[in-house]
């Protein structure tokens, strides 16, 4: 075999477990979240919101506390769910389900990045891993975006998911404690949201002093 034939076989080695794995995370389209779609016909997948979340990184950039790089965002926000394909959406009022929610997820990403070649694979794991750290302001912004999306979602539906669930304004805000720290001007735009919902019967109010 000559040195041009050995590198196209690596090459389309390569190729081949870049498509598998293409292949493989298109079954992100199938996780459900609890959150309802803006015009409330139905229920959002991990795919849409992670797309959702990559364009409000571009647009809502300027609001982030810190300066950051959104060649790292963007594809953070991307990959941040594609574990879910084995391990399943865990709602964020779901305390139960956040027991084992982190071995379930690390397990998944063993194999899910672990498709890839070792150099993407690598850096894929890294960003997730650095997503769940929540230390990099590449990461306190992509949470605050996670945070916030299905809020804007929340709010655009009148409330639906929150009140099927009766979720209390106690779980919002040991959700998003650590949310101003990716956006203080967002944070503060979801409190009022909130409150609204809250003046509506769509929140539980169970921190009245």
């Amino acid at each position: 075999m000559t040195e041009k034939m050995r590198a196209e076989e690596i090459q389309m080695e390569r190729l081949k477990k870049q498509l598998d794995f293409i292949l493989e995370v298109d079954k992100v389209k199938n996780i459900v979240r609890q959150t309802y779609l803006s015009d409330g016909k139905r229920k959002e997948n991990d795919a849409e919101h992670s797309w959702h979340l990559a364009l409000m990184a571009v647009l809502l950039k300027e609001y982030s506390n810190e300066e950051v790089k959104l060649e790292r965002v963007i594809p953070m926000v991307l990959i941040h769910d594609l574990v879910e394909i084995d391990a399943g959406d865990t709602y964020a009022f779901d305390e139960v389900g956040k027991m084992t929610q982190s071995s379930r997820e690390r397990e998944a990403a063993d194999r899910i990045f672990g498709m890839l070649p070792d150099d993407q694979g690598q850096r894929f794991r890294l960003l997730w891993e650095e997503f769940e750290a929540y230390e990099t302001p590449e990461a306190r912004f992509a949470h605050m975006l996670d945070n916030c999306q299905p809020m804007f979602l929340n709010d655009a539906t009148n409330g639906r998911s929150w009140e099927e669930h009766h979720v209390k304004k106690s779980q919002i805000y040991s959700r998003n404690s650590k949310t101003g720290e990716g956006s203080e001007i967002i944070w503060k735009y979801m409190q009022g949201i909130v409150e609204k919902h809250i003046s509506l019967g769509h929140i539980i109010d169970d921190m009245q002093e």
